[in-house]
């Protein structure tokens, strides 16, 4: 049984203008295995105990225990693993089945397994395409109530639950608990091939993929598999075109809300993330990942094909397809197709002339990002590269890469009409200038 608090009857406050000398003492009692502590005033009018569970409060010690058995009797069975306390034997024993991990109800169509049956009902329906439950605003369906109760706060942009340490809203209960985790820094859901933790099961469940390799979500317009399927959903919208994220401050649009997010800091050039190595900032998370491998060195992603690790899976993805010669992404303009999105989008400023990166110091703007973080270096002296032969930095990784093929007498690249090799690219096409100067020259 919950402990029994007592209220401090010595403030004047309470007292007002009664002119009555209170006499008190205290002590400890033992309680329902609880302690409480007793005090006794002249004025026994005073409510002096309260309920620690709804904070109803009352004269004396029995009252309350009488008023507690009212809460015993509302929630009368108890887990015995974790102490928690549910209305019905039934919820009991489904809650029992998360510290057991029983999964008794079974998919015959597929063979998945759920700890409930109302979760199987639910599943079923992907099988059937059956969404019993629509919106009367927009006239989407669900699967179930609980998906069109969420969907509907999207129209009404109703967040009920809000996070008490740093005030941010949720639509959804399961949103606001991942979130508490960010400032309480649990994990508790762990990967037992690597050992690596997340905030949530969805987290843990992509993760593995990585693992087993599998992509279960795929598209029907392309065929492009994917191991989520949010990843699936967001990639549909790059054949519908749909962009349902718009910016106020620009009206740019965008196909995920999280890229808007991302966007709207470029307006204020807020930038949350911060390097505890280096004291560095970042407008998005994962770059801040990202850079982080500079400090450690780690790469934990590796191509089976050739051996090349990569600090991000979606960098190791898109250098697969380096291998499989796969260019999902086309531009409609001119036909011609990129092995990543981000590579689309900067084409497409080619037939637009849009530079939307800008310096403050010098007003030179650029295509990319990346290639303003490497200008600003000029303006700054920066060199955060460095050569572990001959210890020389450089402002860009690429420009370490080829100093390393110096060292390493690597040449990749070779001119396709006479065979000579070169360390890079730029030389190589400086190269076949000669082969250019040759023909115009005997013509």
């Amino acid at each position: 049984m919950e402990n029994v608090n007592y209220l401090d009857t010595s403030n004047k406050q309470v007292f007002n203008n009664i002119h009555t000398a209170t006499q008190k003492y205290s002590d400890e009692e033992s309680l329902c295995n609880g302690t409480f502590t007793k005090q006794n005033s002249v004025q026994r009018k005073i409510p002096e105990y309260h309920c620690e569970i709804c904070k109803k409060t009352f004269f004396s010690e029995h009252e309350v225990l009488t008023h507690k058995e009212t809460h015993d009797r509302e929630n009368p069975f108890r887990c015995d693993i974790c102490g928690k306390y549910f209305v019905y034997n039934s919820i009991l024993t489904s809650h029992k089945r998360m510290h057991t991990g029983e999964k008794p109800f079974h998919c015959q169509i597929c063979g998945k397994s759920f700890s409930e049956n109302s979760q199987l009902t639910i599943h079923k329906r992907s099988h059937t395409g059956e969404k019993p439950y629509h919106c009367e605003i927009c006239g989407k369906h669900f699967v179930d109530n609980s998906n069109l109760t969420r969907h509907k706060r999207v129209h009404t942009g109703e967040k009920p639950f809000h996070c008490e340490m740093c005030g941010k809203s949720f639509s959804e209960n399961s949103k606001l608990k991942i979130h508490k985790r960010s400032h309480t820094g649990e994990k508790p859901y762990c990967c037992e091939t690597c050992g690596k933790s997340f905030v949530n099961n969805s987290s843990l469940v992509i993760h593995k993929h990585s693992h087993t390799g599998e992509k279960p979500y795929h598209c029907e317009i392309c065929g492009t598999y994917f191991v989520s399927n949010s990843n699936l959903t967001k990639h549909k919208r790059i054949h519908s075109g749909e962009k349902r994220f718009h910016c106020e401050m620009c009206e740019k649009s965008f196909i995920e809300k999280s890229s808007l997010i991302f966007h709207k800091r470029r307006h204020t050039g807020e930038k949350p993330y911060h390097c505890e190595v280096c004291g560095k900032s970042f407008m998005k998370n994962s770059h801040l990942k990202t850079h982080r491998t500079i400090h450690t060195g780690e790469q934990p992603f590796h191509c089976e094909i050739c051996g090349k690790s990569f600090p991000e899976n979606s960098k190791l993805t898109i250098h697969k397809r380096s291998h499989t010669g796969e260019k999902p992404y086309r531009c409609e303009m001119c036909g011609k197709s990129f092995v990543s999105n981000g590579d689309l989008t900067k084409h497409k400023r080619i037939h637009s002339g849009e530079k939307p990166f800008h310096c403050e110091i010098c007003g030179k703007s650029f295509v990319e990002n990346s290639s303003l973080v490497v200008h600003k270096r000029i303006h700054t002296g920066e060199k955060p590269y460095c050569c572990k032969i001959c210890e020389k930095s450089f402002v860009s990784n690429s420009n370490l890469k080829n100093h390393e093929r110096i060292h390493s007498g690597e040449k990749n690249y070779h001119c396709a009409i006479c065979g000579k090799l070169f360390i890079t690219n730029s030389i190589l096409k400086r190269h076949k200038q000669i082969h250019t100067r040759d023909k115009s020259l005997t013509f």
